[in-house]
């Protein structure tokens, strides 16, 4: 518990500025993260080990796909589809070669579905941080407090396991409690910081939606971790696992919400 709390105030501590800040240095923070999150997709792969220059070209094709683009025009907002096309080809031409089944197709599947996943995600952040702030503060706000009020109504009241195959501990109480708790709280946020989407009501079900993506995400990086035999993607925030750990959430979210508000021509 200790270690989980220090971690937790340093990964604060030194959030809150570059948030405050924005512009170049939090973008510089978040494609450091995004790198980091990209390493533990590859070290999912169990007995695996990629070819250093697949790496390397995994690695450019993520960071570049995550800083080129500023369109706000598109559903997939920013994203450029010519880094995208680049990407699946840098990937897949590699495989062909391949003589010792170290990189075989399927392992290029694998890593163009998890770099556009990532590159999707932590594009949108910094998208979203550009255009207002404190827009993304409720996306964070959506995804940390649904997923605080379900653990801990979940561990009051919960009875009824939620799927037990995919995450143990987790109760269908916990989930309502925490949807609940979490459209509550970050709607009254949004009406009284950034304004309404449309009108109240909408406002309200948007934010109910994004609560309960946020928990399917966190189910979904969940199976991942248990396909894979593994309980953290990685021990980088002694007590909360890695990266991938932390955003699960929010994963699911941010790329939800800008959907949603793209369908509302709002963005």
């Amino acid at each position: 518990m200790k270690k989980r709390v220090i971690s937790a105030i340093i990964v604060v501590a030194v959030f809150i500025p570059l948030f405050l800040i924005g512009g170049i240095p939090f973008g510089t923070a978040v494609g450091l993260v995004a790198a980091l999150g990209f390493k533990e997709i590859i070290d999912l792969k169990e007995n695996r080990s990629y070819p250093i220059t697949v790496k390397i070209i995994g690695m450019i094709c993520l960071l570049l796909l995550i800083v080129v683009g500023r369109s706000y025009q598109h559903i997939y907002t920013g994203l450029s589809y010519g880094l995208i096309g680049l990407t699946v080809l840098l990937l897949l031409i590699p495989a062909i070669f391949d003589k010792k089944e170290k990189y075989t197709t399927k392992d290029a599947l694998y890593l163009i579905g998890a770099i556009l996943l990532i590159a999707l995600f932590f594009k949108q952040m910094i998208l979203i941080e550009e255009k207002n702030k404190w827009i993304l503060l409720y996306l964070i706000l959506v995804a940390t407090i649904t997923d605080t009020f379900a653990m801990l109504v979940g561990s009051l009241i919960g009875k009824h396991k939620l799927i037990p195959d995919v995450s143990p501990k987790k109760s269908v109480e916990g989930s309502i409690g925490g949807s609940l708790v979490g459209t509550i709280v970050c709607t009254i946020y949004h009406y009284n910081v950034i304004g309404v989407l449309v009108n109240l009501p909408v406002t309200i079900i948007v934010t109910l939606v994004l609560s309960i993506l946020g928990q399917l995400g966190d189910l979904f990086f969940s199976k991942m971790k248990r396909e894979s035999g593994i309980k953290d993607f990685s021990n980088i925030m002694p007590g909360h696992g890695g990266v991938l750990d932390r955003l699960d959430s929010m994963i699911f979210v941010i790329i939800a919400y800008t959907i949603i508000v793209n369908l509302l021509h709002l963005f």
